[in-house]
Parts: structure tokens; C-alpha cells; sequence
């Protein structure tokens, strides 16, 4: 039987034969047909990942100038848009956070704070992965907060012989990393795609307040409805047979000892930087061209420069191996696609064609698309999957005569929100290498959670979105 990544090694240089050699769309140009047939083929390959998904966000430096889609020169400029950078800065800081231990120090003593009862406990557990994601990615934050989740669960005794609390922490940390990273630019990939392609296509920039604005209460929501779906609802009956021992929580944090000198720096850096983010206004009146790039950059090269008390620096550039540079050229191949569907006119194209949905409520399309993305991203990467169909919903709103922040938000946001696989999201797989899960707890349970996260999604995007960001989803802005 041939495999899905053999399939699609086949279909996407097929299908793009096809519809550039012999199908013609009315009204479409020949730019944008080249745009068109090189995004098929890049989308099966993605979607199939029949060859790394970092590789096939190569392909548009190859396809798109070749067949008169897009000049090198404009798709070669996406790999180096800001946005990649600002996302780099991020990942740079969070090596530091891991290196020197500072990631456990910060959830050991929020799951202490929280309390020592078993529900508070998880709430802990959840709060600290949750806040974490928000400034670190939540791929990282979900790979710290493993080994603190297992030193947890080794301590809970129970008779049976699965181990239910095992489970509850697992998915605690998946879903909470992938909530928790909703609330800010950089806590998800799918965030900074959006960010990028909106600067790209409308060149409107939204920056790191303004996103945490919306993005903060989505996230507060949707872990309150988390911790009670797991404590409440899902696991309620098995977590009363546990005995708990926080004092061995407490051992894990004594371990630690007084916070060191490299600690004390790397937090002072990174407490910085979120509040050079948060007060960007503010700074603006002093600095009139900073930007939460050139923030994000600036603080961690400060890390490359601050001295350790042991031999060295905060880091050194060895570090930087475990920054995903894979991530980055697919943020690329997502902004080439964007900059190519804009300028060939493709984006306009497709608007047209869409017209027809016009008879449906808004309420209901945004409805769709979330639900679209939040069950597609189950068996596609979430960063792929808002790469791909983020350039598209652009010209479906102009089509629909609806504002495009709508359509293109809501479906950011809905692809960090798959809870059921472990192909899902990052956090999702972290966690299921823990052994504790099998496939069938995380779909059991998480497709309430997926119910849930649309629900959430689409009330706050279309009731809150407009009030936080002052914008009409209703109609199309003439000043985009």
C-alpha cells in the first residue's frame, strides 16, 4: 500500500503540472496561476510532510521566480522579514531560561504558591506551563515542563495500575502550553505567521500589546474552562484516590538552591524584555523607531554579552543550536506565500470567486473556519496549516465585503487550539513521549476540549474583537 508521504512526493509536482501547463482560470493572471500552482504543491507536501516540512518552505525561492510568479528578489525578502527575527530573539532568551535552570525555579514555586491540595496541584501545574508558553514558545515550554510534570506524578500513590494522575498532568501541560502560548505574538508559531502576513499584505503592524489585549483573555478563558473540564468533568471520580505528598515538591525545589548569579541575570533580562514589550508606547515617545523586533534582538544580545560566574557568557553561539531554525524557514515560506498571493493578484482573484458566501451570517463563517482549521491541524502542523490558509482568507474577506483581521485571527488562534492527537500541536507530542498517554485518552478527551475552543474562539472574535481592537467585522476597511 502506498504511504500518504509517497502519495504526496507524487501529487504535488503533478498537480502543479496540471494546473500550470493545461488548466486556464478566467480573470486570472498568468502570475498569479504560477502563484496559484506552486502554493498546490507546496500545501500537499506540507500537508503530507512527504519530505521535512522545513525543506518544502524552500520551495517558493525555487518555484516562484522561475515560472514568473514572484521575483527572487521580493521571495528571497520574506526569509528575512521582521517578524522571523522577533520570533528568534524570543527562542535565543528561552535557551538561556533553560540552560540555567530558571524555567523549573519559576513553575516549581508557582505550583507551591497555588497550594498542596490535588486539584491545586494541577492548577499549579498548569498556571506555570500556561505563563511560560506566554514568552517562551510553546514547543520549549512544554519540553521544560516535562520533567517537573513526571517528578510530580512519581510522587502521587495510587492502587490501580494505571496511572490516571499521570494522564491528568500529561494533558494539563499539552493543553495549558498550547493555551498559555495564545496570549502573546511570540507564545505561538501561528501567531507570528499572522502577525507577518497581515504587516505583508496590509502593512499594518500589530504589535505585542495590542495582540496580548485580545489574546491574554482568550487564554485566561480557555484555561478556566480547562482545569475545570479535567478536575470537574473528565477525571472527577478517579482523583479522589490519591495521596498526595507535596513535601516531596518542595525536595524538588530545595535541590535547586538559592537562585544563582546567571539566574538573577537571566530573569532581570527576561523581565525586561516583557516589559519593554508591554510599555513599547510608552517608549515610543523616547525611541521614536523602536519595535518589539529590535526589543526582542537587543535583550538577547545582551545575553551574549552579560558574563557568567562559571566560564563564559549568559550564552555563547553553541547554544544557538537548539534554536528551531526549521521553524524559521517555514515562517519564510508562509510570508513568501503571502507577498506572492498579494502581488501576483491572486489575492484578488480568489476574492472574487468567493462571493457567493456572502448569503451566510458572518458569525456562521467564522464559526466554519475555526472549526475547519481546529480539526485539520489534528493531522497537519499547526504552523503549516495558518502558512497556507491565512493568504487565502485575505481575499475570501474582501470577497465577503468582512473585515480580514476576523476570518485571519480566528483561525491563528484555532490551529494552536487542537487538543486531540499528538501530530496535533508540539505540546501535544511532548507529552505523549512521556508514556503515560495512549492515542485514545488524548482523542477521548480532547475532543470536548476541541468543542469547547471554538466555541470560545468564535464569541470572543466576533463579539470581543471588535471592542478590544476597535475595528467593524462587518465590512471590508478602505484603509487596508
Amino acid at each position: 500500500m502506498i504511504s500518504k508521504k509517497t502519495l504526496g512526493l507524487i501529487l504535488g509536482p503533478l498537480m502543479f503540472v496540471l494546473i500550470f501547463f493545461f488548466f486556464n482560470f478566467e480573470g486570472l493572471s498568468s502570475e498569479g496561476k504560477s502563484i496559484l500552482a506552486s502554493t498546490i504543491w507546496i500545501a500537499i507536501w506540507w500537508v503530507t510532510e512527504a519530505i521535512p516540512i522545513a525543506a518544502t518552505s524552500l520551495l517558493p525561492l525555487i518555484l516562484f521566480p522561475l515560472t514568473g510568479g514572484l521575483s527572487i528578489e521580493l521571495t528571497s525578502a520574506s526569509y528575512g522579514d521582521k517578524y522571523i527575527f522577533l520570533y528568534l530573539g524570543g527562542f535565543l532568551i528561552a535557551i538561556a531560561i533553560e540552560k540555567w535552570n530558571l524555567h523549573k525555579r519559576i513553575a516549581l514555586n508557582i505550583i507551591l504558591w497555588v497550594g498542596s491540595s490535588l486539584n491545586r496541584i494541577i492548577l499549579g501545574c498548569m498556571i506555570a506551563t500556561a505563563s511560560l508558553s506566554m514568552f517562551i514558545s510553546n514547543t520549549a515550554t512544554s519540553v521544560m515542563m516535562l520533567p517537573i510534570a513526571i517528578a510530580i506524578v512519581s510522587q502521587i500513590k495510587e492502587g490501580k495500575k494505571d496511572n490516571i494522575f499521570g494522564k491528568i498532568i500529561m494533558l494539563a501541560v499539552a493543553y495549558s502550553a498550547s493555551i498559555g502560548g495564545v496570549a502573546t505574538i511570540i507564545g505561538t508559531p501561528p501567531n507570528t505567521v499572522l502577525v507577518g502576513i497581515i504587516h505583508n499584505m496590509y502593512g499594518y503592524e500589530i504589535d505585542f500589546f495590542e495582540w496580548f489585549v485580545f489574546g491574554f483573555p482568550v487564554s485566561i478563558i480557555l484555561l478556566s474552562l480547562c482545569y475545570f473540564y479535567l478536575t470537574r468533568v473528565a477525571y472527577k471520580r478517579e482523583l479522589s484516590s490519591y495521596d498526595i505528598k507535596i513535601n516531596k515538591i518542595r525536595e524538588l525545589k530545595d535541590k535547586l538552591g538559592k537562585i544563582s548569579y546567571e539566574e538573577k541575570r537571566v530573569l532581570i533580562v527576561f523581565a525586561l524584555t516583557a516589559l519593554c514589550w508591554i510599555l513599547k508606547k510608552v517608549l515610543e515617545i523616547f525611541i521614536p523607531f523602536i519595535d518589539d523586533t529590535i526589543i526582542a534582538i537587543f535583550f538577547a544580545t545582551l545575553l551574549f554579552i552579560i558574563p557568567s560566574n562559571k566560564k563564559g557568557r549568559l550564552i555563547n553561539w553553541d547554544d544557538s543550536v537548539g534554536v528551531p531554525w526549521g521553524i524559521l524557514i517555514l515562517f519564510g515560506g508562509g510570508l513568501a506565500i503571502a507577498k506572492a498571493f498579494q502581488e501576483s493578484g491572486l489575492a484578488l482573484w480568489l476574492g472574487g470567486q468567493m462571493e457567493s458566501f456572502e448569503v451566510l451570517p458572518f458569525f456562521f463563517i467564522i464559526l466554519f473556519t475555526v472549526a475547519m482549521i481546529n480539526f485539520l491541524t489534528e493531522i497537519t502542523s499547526n504552523l503549516a496549516t495558518t502558512a497556507m490558509i491565512l493568504p487565502i482568507l485575505a481575499p475570501l474577506s474582501l470577497g465577503l465585503n468582512v473585515h480580514p483581521f476576523g476570518l485571519m485571527v480566528a483561525a491563528a488562534v484555532a490551529a494552536s487550539c487542537a487538543f486531540m492527537l499528538p501530530v496535533a500541536t508540539p505540546p501535544n507530542a511532548v507529552v505523549f513521549g512521556s508514556g503515560y498517554l495512549k492515542i485514545s485518552d488524548m482523542f477521548n478527551k480532547g475532543f470536548l476540549m476541541n468543542i469547547i475552543s471554538i466555541i470560545i474562539i468564535t464569541l470572543m472574535v466576533y463579539f470581543m474583537l471588535p471592542l478590544i481592537w476597535g475595528i467593524d467585522l462587518n465590512s471590508y476597511p478602505t484603509n487596508l
